[in-house]
């Protein structure tokens, strides 16, 4: 049996710091912060003087309805250059029926007014175009929206705030093309304006 030397008993100990080391390593990876949610999210910006979103490309849908959450920033506060087209809803996320949106669709809105930021349900229903404030939000917060199709309903919701409001079609699916955002109204937009928005 060989003797164990000084020498030895250096090896043993630095190869035991060694391993104590990865381990170490490890547990500091395990740690190592997972993305957070708003990382998900992707953003639409408006450039001043549009009105279409930089991701407006057809998608075509056949669905039941849309959940999606939505922030707003900083870029949400404007004003506009006529006053009177400051009460013009501005269009987040939606979809048609069919064609044509200004025939039947359905799709939720927003503005900046009376110093809040107000969404909307925002339908177009047999040609008539129809709106109904649903609440004011804070700018900043990750609002929960949705919006569902019954057969002779359309059913908003943003965060525990709903409401319902007529529909054209009488179907049990909406079939038609994704709607993006969009500002205006009369006006394009008056600057940058930037919108996340993560489908669930």
């Amino acid at each position: 049996m060989k003797k164990t030397t000084p020498f030895h008993w250096l090896l043993m100990i630095v190869f035991g710091c060694i391993t104590l080391g990865f381990y170490a390593c490890e547990k500091v990876a395990d740690l190592t912060p997972q993305p957070k949610p708003s990382d998900t999210f992707k953003l639409y910006t408006i450039q001043q003087g549009e009105n279409f979103c930089d991701q407006n490309t057809l998608r075509i849908l056949s669905i039941t309805g849309l959940r999606f959450d939505v922030i707003f920033d900083s870029t949400a506060i404007y004003q506009t250059v006529l006053p009177e087209n400051q009460l013009d809803i501005n269009k987040l996320y939606g979809f048609s029926e069919g064609l044509d949106h200004q025939t039947n669709s359905a799709r939720i809105g927003w503005r900046w007014s009376n110093q809040a930021l107000r969404l909307f349900g925002y339908t177009y229903v047999n040609g008539q175009r129809i709106e109904r404030e649903i609440k004011p939000v804070t700018i900043g917060d990750t609002l929960s929206c949705s919006i569902r199709v019954d057969s002779s309903r359309y059913w908003f919701r943003v965060d525990m705030d709903s409401i319902q409001m007529a529909r054209g079609p009488v179907s049990d699916t909406a079939d038609g093309y994704q709607l993006f955002p969009y500002f205006g109204g009369d006006e394009p937009a008056p600057q940058l304006i930037r919108i996340r928005i993560r489908e669930k």
